[in-house]
């Protein structure tokens, strides 16, 4: 397997805090990593060494087979940036921005436009294309800044919180945008806040707190670290609800929930074969359930297990 990052032990210190202490991360090529921890834990602050615009102060990493230190150019000219906020020039239009990147990467005045015009028509811009950015709307800039980053037709793209601040149907946008590119071969380091994002685009996720790697693997793995499934049964009828109730209890030896008028009932199980077995149960007593299912732990229980800290806490913060 080919990796497209691999980074071993990075260690940055700011005076005496130390920002990142001695994480590992690697991506296979074509692949997308999502990078998760609380506010502080040292993501931007990883991105922004991988993407050479910090020196690390220890470890050693190598981007699209690139030595990072050795050969920085050589690494600045295989990636791409998109960070938390747009970075184009609101004076400027669409065209002028895009064809203004290209020039800077040293295309030629022709090769420029062209690129600019192919990337308008692929993010739905060539509309707006000829109009000041000050103007679009904020999906508007985020995929016209997404496209900035493609000038240069990157081996691997770092978005760091890509979709702050957008709405639920530009963020989508952004995704399907995200997930055609790795179809195309580009691996992509993805930090986000949102937690279905990464649950949704990350073929792997690495967590880290305190500048530490604390887990890593697929999203799943991830829900599994927390222990326990959850039981989840809704009984047809609301005068079954506390039957259902004692037989959960009896099954799973705790008390379970009930968390609206509709009656669901929940309870933590560490043996999935208890399904089976409370199907049993109901039909011997004549009971029908609406829902009735076995449920991983969500990505944000997760979150909150293996850093003591909510997603929504930190979104917060």
């Amino acid at each position: 397997m080919s990796y497209a990052i691999q980074a071993e032990g990075l260690v940055k210190r700011f005076g005496a805090t130390t920002a990142l202490d001695g994480i590992d991360l690697a991506a296979p090529t074509g692949s997308i990593l999502g990078v998760l921890g609380p506010n502080g834990a040292g993501k931007t602050t990883a991105v922004r060494i991988l993407a050479t615009l910090l020196r690390p102060d220890a470890g050693r990493a190598t981007i699209a087979g690139r030595d990072l230190h050795r050969e920085a150019v050589a690494v600045r000219r295989r990636i791409g940036l998109t960070g938390q906020y747009a970075s184009v020039d609101e004076e400027l239009t669409g065209v002028e921005n895009l064809v203004l990147i290209g020039r800077l990467l040293e295309l030629s005045r022709r090769d420029a436009r062209a690129r600019a015009a192919e990337l308008l028509e692929r993010f739905g811009l060539t509309d707006a294309g000829g109009r000041a950015i000050k103007t679009y709307s904020g999906g508007m800039r985020r995929r016209l800044d997404l496209a900035a980053s493609l000038v240069g037709r990157p081996e691997v793209l770092y978005l760091d919180e890509p979709t702050t601040g957008l709405d639920p149907r530009s963020r989508n946008q952004v995704w399907d945008m995200v997930t055609a590119l790795t179809g195309e071969g580009v691996t992509v380091l993805l930090t986000t806040q949102y937690l279905e994002e990464a649950d949704q685009l990350a073929d792997r996720i690495s967590v880290i707190d305190h500048g530490r790697v604390v887990a890593e693997g697929r999203a799943d793995e991830l829900k599994r670290r927390t222990g326990k499934q959850t039981l989840q049964v809704r009984p047809s009828g609301a005068e079954d609800v506390p039957e259902v109730r004692r037989i959960v209890a009896e099954l799973t030896g705790t008390q379970p929930a009930t968390h609206d008028e509709g009656g669901l009932i929940t309870a933590p199980v560490d043996d999935p074969v208890l399904l089976s077995t409370l199907v049993r149960r109901l039909d011997d007593a004549g009971i029908t359930a609406d829902e009735l299912a076995l449920r991983l732990p969500s990505l944000d229980e997760a979150f909150l297990a293996l850093t003591g800290k909510s997603a929504e806490e930190e979104t917060a913060a």
